[in-house]
């Protein structure tokens, strides 16, 4: 099954991602062994891209994205149940009362 996001396709969950935010993962979770400066000069870039209107949607869409992935790779983390709540217990005192 082929998956397009627009008319590209997104061959990995890292293409998927990509082309679903309209920027690069790395930009937004790093990359391994990125120096100060250059995590710096990336979050910079992260937040001058939060801070364009065309973005301003970005966050609801990252989480929309998020739940997306985790109800179809763990759908086990949404099936939520009520907990039965504790039976209280009464404690009764001797004497008289005042």
């Amino acid at each position: 099954m082929r998956t397009y996001i627009g008319h590209q396709q997104a061959i990995s969950a890292e293409d998927f991602a990509e082309l679903a935010l309209g920027t690069p993962v790395e930009l937004w979770l790093g990359v391994e062994g990125e120096t100060d400066e250059e995590r710096a000069a990336r979050e910079d870039a992260a937040r001058d891209i939060l801070a364009a209107p065309e973005y301003r949607d970005l966050p609801d869409l990252v989480s929309r994205v998020a739940a997306e992935a985790i109800e179809a790779y763990a759908p086990e983390l949404f099936n939520v149940i009520k907990l039965p709540r504790p039976a209280r217990r009464r404690t009764f005192r001797k004497g008289a009362a005042a």
